[in-house]
């Protein structure tokens, strides 16, 4: 049967009333009445009447009227448009949403309204509102425990864009601190959601949140590493279960292969762990967690980033993702914790990596060349518009990557000197992108190489200190 889920046509006074312009919404041609008689009837399916039924209505509970579905649906898609978000609110809406959430068990009516409050969020004034409903943020923050995958995910979307808002994401930030559950309903998604879509989206919550608030991400990262009740107090020593990490990394190899802005949301959830010794602890100190971690991100740089058969611009598309990704390998690698797991195997290591980072380096010389005869005049403005997002990033990718450039030239042994000379890893070419990008930063360490290089390959050593000449007098 063909149903028309449009709001029906008017005649006779009511046209002339739309002809007015009294029955539209604001300055669309969406109909005020259509949307109340929509509302009334949302109204009674969760009036008590409706609500109180016996144990043979509740499989008939959980499912939506198909017409009711089709217009709940449509004033989903119009509450994108600022003018019907307001009227919605002004007409309570969010009250009657906060009553389905609380008393439906149907799965798609509460997708779809937490939806709609999410598509009215984004406007600043309703998002200052919603966020102020102490009442509906509890409700909404229970929506986070719901199994219902299209829910968690307008609930994540929700909260997302009040946690974007300046003005009110204290409030948020509060309020989930204040329930610790959803740390753990976090953490269970993560883990085992095969989701990608809800997966992005809860991994942008919680990179929002750690990066709005270090306590925040300090609990979590202590949540997982509580000791179990049934382990003895003398086995203490035991290194405790860190579960955050875990938990990202299961979702960062998710994700990896079909959405790769949520592997660098992921990977950047990592990075900040390491901005706290806490964070890092969580990586390290569990021999699984810490291989785990270092394996993953190190296939990453070595066989699918910025490979070298990639065109160099590629580097604009993966500068941040990379940059998270060097960042957590480098904090690995010079983290002090006595892993034996990464200093056996650290030589195998060092020059696949030296081979990635001097690549990137190579790669951001092409990106930051700038056409000599430009279009654009050479005026103050252009200049300072030039200074981009984008040469911002690079900028963040080229400091980590130097600085883990230093930290592995620092460990080359002669036997690895040499080795990488036969293989190419550190080739002339390859030792002066390295020595122009260290230098004069790095002057002790690349002194230091020089005269290991001198051991293994005097003529290489003197060209490069031919070419570089500040590094002669102290070799």
């Amino acid at each position: 049967m063909d149903r028309n889920p449009s709001p029906p046509p008017l005649s006779g006074d009511e046209d002339k009333e739309e002809a007015a312009g009294g029955d539209c919404i604001g300055s669309t041609v969406y109909s005020k009445h259509w949307l109340f008689g929509v509302l009334s009837r949302l109204i009674q399916i969760v009036s008590p009447e409706n609500t109180k039924s016996s144990s043979d209505d509740e499989e008939q509970q959980m499912e939506l009227d198909e017409e009711m579905e089709n217009e709940i649906c449509r004033v989903w898609d119009m509450s994108m448009d600022e003018d019907v978000a307001l009227f919605l609110q002004e007409f309570n809406a969010p009250d009657i949403f906060m009553g389905v959430l609380a008393k439906s068990r149907c799965p798609r009516l509460r997708e779809i309204c937490v939806g709609i409050l999410g598509n009215m969020a984004c406007f600043q004034e309703i998002c200052l509102s919603i966020s102020s409903d102490k009442n509906l943020g509890q409700v909404l923050l229970h929506c986070l425990y719901d199994s219902d995958p299209p829910t968690l995910l307008e609930t994540s979307r929700l909260l997302l864009t009040c946690l974007s808002q300046s003005e009110v994401a204290s409030v948020w930030v509060e309020r989930i601190r204040e329930h610790p559950a959803i740390y753990d309903s976090m953490c269970f998604i993560m883990s085992s959601s095969t989701n990608v879509d809800l997966l992005v989206k809860v991994g942008e919550v919680v990179d929002k949140l750690f990066d709005l608030d270090e306590k925040l991400m300090l609990e979590w990262i202590r949540n997982g590493a509580l000791q179990p009740l049934d382990q003895p107090q003398e086995d203490s020593e035991e290194q405790p279960v860190f579960r955050i990490v875990p938990c990202v990394l299961e979702a960062a190899k998710q994700v990896r292969s079909e959405n790769p802005e949520g592997l660098d949301v992921y990977m950047h959830i990592l990075q900040l762990l390491t901005t706290v010794d806490d964070g890092i602890q969580a990586i390290v100190q569990s021999p699984d967690t810490g291989k785990d971690t270092w394996n993953l991100l190190f296939d990453l740089v070595c066989h699918e980033f910025c490979q070298s058969d990639d065109p160099p611009i590629i580097l604009q598309e993966q500068k941040t993702v990379l940059a998270s990704v060097f960042s957590v390998l480098s904090a690995i690698y010079a983290s002090q914790a006595e892993q034996e797991y990464l200093k056996i195997e650290k030589g195998k290591y060092n020059l696949p990596l030296i081979d990635s980072l001097i690549r990137v380096l190579q790669n951001m010389e092409h990106c930051q060349k700038k056409p000599e005869n430009s279009a654009e005049s050479n005026t103050e403005e252009t200049k300072k518009s030039d200074l981009t997002q984008d040469d911002f990033h690079l900028k963040i990718l080229k400091d980590i990557s130097c600085e883990f450039l230093s930290n592995i030239f620092q460990v080359l042994t002669k036997e690895t000197v040499a080795q990488g000379l036969k293989e190419g890893q550190l080739s002339k070419q390859k030792c002066s992108c390295a020595f122009e990008n260290l230098l004069p930063f790095y002057s002790p360490v690349v002194e230091d190489f020089l005269k290991i290089l001198h051991e293994v390959d005097k003529t290489l050593a003197g060209n490069l200190e031919e070419s570089f000449p500040s590094l002669k007098v102290q070799t």
